[in-house]
């Protein structure tokens, strides 16, 4: 039974990834800082169900406090270490530019630090698609070039491969990124569009739409996601490269981008009321295309995404509605 810490298990990826793992057997440990970015009710709502877990455990704990978390680690002796704790939203980066420094470069040195001094078996951590910016090279390859973030999240993100690139170079300490592509799905987290417009559109308010509805976004429901990752746990570091220096990494998205104007038809279909809109122009720090190249994921793993956006968005339209009691 490995002992895993899940950073950020309040959140909305570790959330689900917890009551995955708790359920077949594995020892979580789950942290989070309970942060206000957005509502803190939700998350506590994500606890009460993960408290539900017989193998599930919750600190409240900073990972940007590094004693705290050399003391959680000297006590707990983690088999397997997966950070997801991060400040998201790439608008909110250009308002709060010191939040994504502290959480995303000072909180993930001490994730790195820790893992130094108290070795595991395996490191994953979260990046993001957000690092290939407005790349003309679609599909987008973990072997891209990545040196044009367009939003500070963005950069913080890239840096944290970086970072963990030269942990497991000087240290052997095996490594495993994963950049995520637009993740969505129930419990999910109220910044992100579909939450958004799923609301204004149910309760008649108009829905912003930027760059005229000109963007293209490869939607990953997130049980894809935490299924990818339960397969990565376990995977061995096992190819000439990997056995010189552990680290990899990977795209996990639906490889499949999504129109965002099919998106909000999907969406009105769903919640059965016409969205009222308003077309604005491109926003600082956005990208016009997401599109993941998966084929490494495959090749490792044998395993692809493959929840449409027509499912994924009816799971999350009915749980918002039984979430807030809307008939």
């Amino acid at each position: 039974m490995n002992k895993i810490l899940i950073t950020g298990a309040a959140g909305f990826i570790g959330y689900h990834l917890s009551k995955r793992l708790c359920s077949n057997k594995c020892k979580v440990v789950g942290i989070d800082s309970i942060n206000s970015y957005y509502s803190t009710q939700l998350k506590q709502d994500r606890l009460k169900e993960l408290h539900g877990c017989d193998n599930f455990r919750f600190i409240k704990l900073d990972i940007c406090d590094k004693k705290e978390l050399d003391d959680l680690f000297a006590t707990e002796n983690f088999d397997v270490v997966i950070n997801l704790a991060a400040q998201a939203g790439v608008r909110y980066s250009i308002e709060q530019p010191y939040k994504y420094i502290d959480s995303n470069l000072i909180g993930f040195i001490n994730i790195l630090e820790a893992c130094r001094h108290h070795p595991v078996k395996h490191l994953i951590y979260a990046s993001s698609s957000s690092v290939y910016g407005n790349s003309d090279k679609i599909p987008f390859c973990v072997k891209d070039d990545c040196n044009e973030p367009v939003s500070l999240y963005a950069a913080t993100k890239k840096s944290n491969e970086l970072m963990a690139h030269s942990y497991a170079q000087l240290y052997k300490i095996p490594v495993t990124g994963l950049r995520f592509f637009t993740v969505y799905g129930p419990m999910g987290r109220p910044d992100m569009a579909y939450f958004s417009f799923t609301e204004r559109i149910l309760n008649g308010e108009t829905i912003q739409i930027y760059n005229n509805g000109d963007l293209e976004r490869d939607f990953t429901y997130v049980d894809d996601i935490t299924q990818a990752i339960e397969k990565l746990i376990g995977l061995p570091f096992d190819t000439a490269e990997e056995l010189e220096k552990p680290y990899r990494l990977f795209n996990i998205g639906n490889n499949t981008p999504v129109k965002l104007m099919h998106f909000i038809n999907t969406l009105e279909q769903l919640t059965g009321k016409k969205a009222s809109k308003e077309f604005l122009p491109m926003q600082k720090g956005d990208v016009y295309k997401t599109y993941a190249d998966i084929s490494q994921l495959q090749d490792r793993l044998g395993y692809k995404p493959n929840t449409s956006i027509e499912d994924g968005l009816c799971k999350f339209v009915a749980w918002y509605k039984a979430y807030y009691n809307i008939d």
